[in-house]
């Protein structure tokens, strides 16, 4: 008897098969002595589509919503309905007793597999392979180690639960909103409050007013300080004080009132979560977060030097203890080694803030596996993200960064000013990042306590003379918040329960895809259609609270602290509760994208729609579907008075050709209105491949006709 593998995809199910010693290849399974392994190809049975449920779904009617099946039904999905096949015969092998899940170790990799054996009808024994990394150690360890698979039913329950609800919620807001205002508009369950964010955001910035302010520094000669009023603000608004000020102060003596020394201690950053991983390489690589998730499942699978990326703890497991030197060792290589190797002839320092046990649920942080890295076999994107994390592991078994911090407080003439200075001791953890004691997160969340300005100051005591040499002035404006980049919006996706690791880059993505944000260099900005899409959708559903909480009873459900129908009757009630707002909404919705140019099948105003190869031109209506390319279409044309090229264009009228240089136009003959537009733009361009026929559109189309005619 034998024991089906089931694997995510087939590079990971080939590694399985090589190692657990299966060499008989075939089209959609490996099989050895002892194991068949076989592959899904990501999902292949999802949730049923609303006309597997009633063929009238099929079309789109405001009147028909919400549909809310009482029990959701399974399919094969489409596009992989070969592969689910072929799994499903090896399920129903008679020599097969025992099915082995070894797809991602994880909420979405336990609900693909549970899909299909449920499709499959699988009845017999199962059990789990969990592992962190995909390095032939952790494959073997993996397989001597296999635990119940009834020990997952709780994750896989939390996993159907969000499924449904995201099907529940994304499927009738989103039909809803199409049908009432006329427009392909998307709602969800976690893009629209992440959107609503955005949205919060914009209006902060575009009601922001901005002032003028002066900043004043006294020079006291050997050092400088700046002017601070009572409550510790150093902005001065009315340019007349601070003229006011410079003139009485300029020449004035003072004292030192207080002058307080500390040594502050920074211990090293936590080691990387994905949010925190995403975060950082979008500050320093302007990486997205989904072509950094990319990037890190080439680390993991391909190359399988990183463990596994989609995991939400940043601290490892005690297990793990005995492993870290031989991780170590394998980084040690090429600018690591100097910077490894002293850490291999000692015992490593283990502390809390390495290992904790109580904060790593399914998966530990991303650390280096034992597999001996070859730079030179990386891409350059590969590259930076590796020295991320290498960096990040390495730091863990480095002390503590110390400096000494001074804050000197000046008077003079009863006015007060502050200067703070620091003095590194002890680089510790920046040593790995080549000392630099400046905090590398905007955000404040890299460590603990950043580091202050590194001012060099002199030795001062309180009660010292000192004499303002001369006021420096710097003006300045105050500033609005600024507009989300990639790594704040994960951010406050993470603060506020949005997604998950795993699925918080896609959420960015299915944004951007829909048109309703743009990026705009390394910024994320609404569009127009996503200014207007917060707007017809109920309050509760864009503020990230209502999200925040269904995400946190999907966690309880998945330790056993909830049950999933409490969670789906909830769903179901506030999808018809959504649905019922959108029906009764008075808004309205106006495209921001509606271009000049008409469809030659149906003369409505097409919609520029912007894609990764440029603009498109897209007819709205229904029943059309016409697209075209944004850009100028040129014909060969030539103008009949400045012979330049002549563009094809479209008008309530009709199809027309227009100079690009002196901008005359050709129109179509009145009499041959009813030639049908698609025709007309044929017999355009075959009139632009002609080289000698006169100027008159008409007369081309008159002949055409004729021509046309007597081929019949």
């Amino acid at each position: 008897m034998k024991v089906l593998v089931l694997a995510e995809k087939p590079s990971v199910a080939r590694e399985i098969a090589r190692v657990m010693g299966c060499g008989n290849k075939q089209k959609s399974y490996i099989e050895g002595p002892k194991y068949v392994v076989t592959w899904a190809l990501g999902h292949l049975v999802g949730l049923a589509e609303p006309e597997d449920y009633n063929n009238k779904f099929a079309n789109w009617a405001l009147e028909d919503l919400p549909i809310l099946p009482e029990k959701a039904k399974l399919k094969v999905l489409r596009e992989t309905s070969q592969q689910y096949k072929a799994v499903q015969q090896l399920m129903k092998r008679q020599d097969i007793e025992e099915l082995i899940v070894a797809t991602d170790a994880a909420r979405e990799g336990e609900l693909l597999a549970r899909w299909i054996m449920n499709m499959a009808g699988w009845k017999k024994p199962f059990r789990r392979l969990w592992i962190s990394s995909q390095t032939d150690k952790a494959i073997r360890e993996g397989f001597a180690s296999l635990r119940p698979g009834r020990e997952f039913d709780r994750l896989y329950e939390s996993a159907r639960c969000r499924a449904e609800a995201d099907w529940m919620i994304g499927l009738n807001v989103t039909r809803a909103l199409t049908c009432k205002f006329g427009a392909p508009l998307s709602a969800g369950r976690v893009q629209t409050p992440t959107l609503g964010m955005i949205m919060d955001r914009e209006n902060e910035i575009t009601g922001f007013r901005s002032q003028e302010y002066d900043l004043l520094t006294a020079d006291f000669g050997s050092f400088q300080a700046g002017w601070r009023a009572q409550g510790g603000d150093g902005r001065i608004f009315e340019r007349d004080t601070t003229a006011k000020l410079k003139e009485r102060l300029t020449g004035r003596s003072g004292r030192i009132a207080k002058v307080q020394k500390s040594e502050k201690s920074e211990p090293h950053p936590l080691a990387y979560d994905l949010t925190e991983l995403q975060r950082d390489a979008n500050r320093k690589f302007g990486f997205s977060a989904k072509q950094t998730s990319s990037v890190l499942q080439r680390l993991y699978e391909q190359h399988k030097l990183v463990t596994y990326p989609r995991t939400d703890s940043r601290y490892l497991t005690s297990d793990m203890t005995g492993t870290l030197k031989e991780r170590l060792d394998s980084v040690a290589v090429g600018p690591y080694a100097a910077l490894a190797r002293p850490l291999l002839r000692k015992p490593l320092p283990i502390t809390k803030r390495v290992v904790d046990d109580s904060k790593v649920s399914d998966h530990h942080a991303i650390i280096p596996t034992e597999q001996t890295v070859l730079l030179n076999q990386l891409s350059a994107e590969e590259r930076k993200l590796y020295d991320l994390i290498v960096r990040r592991f390495i730091s863990l078994f480095y002390p503590a960064a110390r400096y000494d911090a001074v804050a000197v407080t000046v008077n003079v003439d009863g006015e007060v000013f502050h200067v703070k200075g620091t003095t590194v001791k002890d680089a510790g953890w920046r040593e790995v990042y080549g000392g630099d004691m400046s905090s590398d997160d905007e955000d404040g969340n890299t460590a603990d306590e950043p580091a202050a300005s590194s001012v060099k100051l002199p030795e001062l005591r309180e009660g010292e003379a000192v004499t303002v040499q001369r006021c420096i002035i710097r003006p300045g404006r105050t500033q609005p918040p600024k507009r989300y980049n990639e790594a704040s919006l994960l951010t406050q996706m993470e603060k506020h329960g949005l997604g998950t690791p795993a699925t918080r880059a896609d959420i960015i993505e299915k944004l951007v895809s829909s048109d309703t944000i743009e990026r705009q260099g390394n910024l994320l900005h609404p569009t127009g259609k996503g200014k207007q899409l917060i707007g017809l959708v109920a309050g509760q559903l864009h503020t990230p609270e209502l999200t925040a909480r269904w995400e946190a009873e999907l966690e309880k459900i998945a330790r056993g602290q909830g049950r999933p129908e409490p969670f789906l009757q909830g769903i179901r009630s506030m999808a018809q509760e959504l649905v019922s707002g959108v029906k009764n909404s008075g808004a309205e919705y106006k495209p921001h994208n509606v271009s000049n140019s008409h469809c030659p099948n149906c003369g409505t105003r097409l919609l520029e729609k912007k894609t990764k190869r440029g603009k498109l031109l897209v007819c709205p209506a229904d029943d059309c579907g016409y697209t075209r390319a944004g850009e100028k279409q040129l014909s060969n044309r030539r103008c009949p008075q400045c012979h330049k090229k002549m563009e094809l264009k479209e008008g309530k009228a009709g199809l027309y050709v227009q100079c690009l240089g002196c901008g005359i136009t050709e129109t179509m003959d009145k009499d041959h209105k009813h030639i049908n537009k698609r025709e007309q733009q044929r017999l355009v361009q075959q009139y632009s491949k002609q080289e000698s026929v006169g100027s008159n559109l008409g007369e081309l189309l008159k002949a055409a006709m004729e021509a046309k005619e007597k081929g019949k």
